[in-house]
């Protein structure tokens, strides 16, 4: 589709050597004020993931009430733990979790046989278990669900000492299929039918980046300059892997998926264009000519196709940072022809991590998650207090590599367990002796599902905060059949959500701490690469794509400084060299939206530089 904007010749290029160093902000924590900004962010496609999820999770319930599983909470907390957002996703993560829950039904059975009625066997199980779990979660590509597979392994061998002898196999066997089955059946069938494709996905992603970039342009206040950031950092990711998704539905054809896929890379370079112009200022009459374009361009995305020709807005040769707008829009929809140099392509990795085995850092992880799970074992025995065994859940839930990573997301763990405590016992007295079927309590449990999905489908910052509020209140009120009125158990519930909780921390930052400052230099060595690399760009396509690579090696190194900082103050470096640290990845992202205006800027070998000695 052609969109009539008049043509002009393109301009010569103007070199423009502007200093992009400027005073940062001072470097701190996280803060609640952001922290709040995060949960309210009306991200684009947010509330229509959080619907589908909190109806995954209220399906789920639904299942298991008509076939009276016991412990509803666990396959609840399967659903909102593996939901997707597109239906092939959510397809192949529902047939996977089926054909994994085959696996561990044989594996739970061969180990019933040899710890059954044998303790310090059961004990020496557990422990082997949640090491090779740990493990696989640090080392391996399984880490998203290695934890979800340890923790309904372990759980249910723990639950087999809770149940008479001559019922235990049959039970262990067809409860933990159905931990795993139903919440597999419900994201295959629902998702199905619920979820959109991953190619929608893809084209509403691109439209949301073209109307900030004309947010940007008409003028925009610090808010939505935040929002463009937040935006622009996640550069490519998401949007490849719908790409990705969207090709195994063998229904789009190659050529238009390849379009896409252009179109993602250069919707994140127009963002970044619009922001440096936002920054630096254009003309009225040029901000209305790429307006129009933009505008007409994300329409089209919207409808879930995409522009096949678009002709260059006029604009002022003058204002450097309008022509490089425009320059980019022609080939906006693009791909590189076949056979063109290859782009940025992350090397292919096997199952394992190229450092599984010869990194101690991932056994040392594996050995402190371990005893996490051990000790919360201990407590739940010695006190003889079944109620509790939600601090054996809580570890493999909890557990994160750094100790950064620990504080930062400590307050929301337990902000997200005591909000969705409180909302489980406050439902348990207000509510539920006033539900008299199912359908008011199914009512209740997407409320509060909704509530949780959407902190979860947040920023990754506030998403344990989310899911934290799901664990709390499914396994606070989803003990029996439909409602309950058991404040017991949803007091020793919390209680043990709480323990792990404290027991994950303890054991993470009092041994071999990992502190995340380690990981600084390696993401500024990665940072001043991408730089190099995307001053070397010479198409539309291959600036585009080394801006997104940028754009995402920024917001690793932005995210594990927030972490450093968010550490207890005897682990940190010193507080000017954070500062400095601070002030460079700051003047690297304002670098990398100028080198898309003038990418021979003189001074890209001392920032670059500067990158390389912060790195150490």
């Amino acid at each position: 589709m052609v969109l009539p904007v008049p043509e002009t010749s393109h301009p010569p290029d103007v070199p423009v050597d502007r200093d992009v160093t400027r005073p940062a902000p001072p470097v701190r924590p996280l803060g609640l004020a952001r922290i709040w900004r995060l949960i309210g962010d009306p991200a684009p496609g947010r509330v229509g993931y959080a619907l589908r999820m909190a109806a995954g999770c209220t399906t789920t319930v639904l299942v298991g009430e008509i076939w009276q599983v016991p412990d509803l909470g666990v396959p609840a907390l399967v659903t909102m733990a593996l939901w997707q957002k597109d239906r092939v996703t959510n397809a192949l993560a529902g047939v996977a979790v089926n054909i994994v829950v085959v696996l561990l039904l044989l594996l739970i059975y061969g180990l019933i046989q040899l710890t059954l009625d044998h303790p310090m066997e059961l004990v020496i199980v557990i422990a082997i278990l949640s090491f090779g779990f740990f493990f696989l979660g640090s080392a391996s590509k399984l880490k998203p669900v290695a934890y979800l597979f340890g923790l309904i392994t372990v759980f249910g061998l723990v639950m087999i000492d809770q149940v008479p002898v001559g019922e235990v196999i049959t039970r262990a066997i067809l409860y933990t299929d159905l931990f795993l089955a139903v919440p597999g059946a419900v994201m295959i069938v629902l998702g199905l039918l619920i979820c959109p494709s991953p190619r929608r996905l893809l084209t509403d992603d691109i439209a949301a980046r073209l109307r900030m970039a004309c947010r940007l342009l008409r003028g925009a206040d610090d808010r939505t300059r935040e929002q463009a950031t937040d935006m622009l950092r996640t550069g490519t990711t998401d949007m490849m892997k719908s790409a990705k998704m969207a090709s195994l539905e063998k229904i789009w054809a190659a050529r238009d998926l390849a379009c896409l896929r252009q179109s993602a890379s250069s919707s994140v370079a127009v963002l970044a264009l619009a922001d440096e112009a936002g920054r630096t200022g254009i003309p009225a009459e040029d901000a209305a000519h790429l307006l129009e374009t933009l505008e007409k361009m994300a329409a089209i995305f919207t409808d879930g196709d995409y522009p096949a020709a678009i002709e260059r807005p006029a604009v002022s040769p003058a204002s450097p940072a309008a022509s490089a707008l425009a320059d980019m829009l022609p080939d906006f929809a693009t791909p590189p022809p076949e056979g063109a140099a290859p782009g940025l392509k992350e090397k292919k990795s096997g199952f394992f991590a190229d450092d599984a085995f010869s990194n101690p850092e991932h056994v040392r992880f594996a050995v402190k998650g371990t005893a996490g799970v051990m000790l919360s074992y201990l407590a739940f025995m010695v006190l003889d207090w079944p109620g509790i065994h939600t601090c054996i859940i809580t570890c493999f839930i909890v557990a994160l590599p750094t100790m950064g990573e620990m504080v930062s997301k400590l307050t929301l763990r337990i902000s997200g367990a005591l909000v969705g405590g409180a909302i489980g016992i406050g439902s348990i007295i207000f509510v539920m002796p006033h539900l008299d079927g199912i359908t008011g309590f199914l009512v209740l449990i997407f409320g509060v599902s909704l509530l949780a999905a959407w902190v979860k489908t947040g920023d990754e910052r506030i998403a344990y905060a989310g899911f934290q509020i799901g664990l709390a209140f499914y396994l606070s009120d989803l003990k029996g059949f439909g409602p309950t009125s058991d404040m017991e158990t949803a007091r020793d519930r919390i209680i043990g959500i709480m323990l792990g909780n404290f027991i994950t921390y303890a054991m993470f930052t009092s041994f071999w701490p990992t502190s995340a400052r380690d990981r600084i230099g390696e993401g500024l060595r990665k940072l001043a690469e991408t730089l190099q690399r995307q001053s070397q760009a010479l198409t539309p396509q291959a600036r585009a794509e080394a801006i997104a690579s940028t754009q995402s090696t920024l917001l690793e190194s932005e995210r594990t400084l927030e972490y450093v900082m968010a550490e207890p103050i005897n682990t940190r470096v010193d507080l000017p060299r954070l500062q400095e640290t601070k002030q460079a990845l700051d003047d690297a992202g304002r670098l990398s939206e100028d080198l898309l205006v003038n990418p021979d800027r003189t001074d890209l070998t001392d920032h670059t530089a500067r990158l390389e000695r912060l790195a150490g």
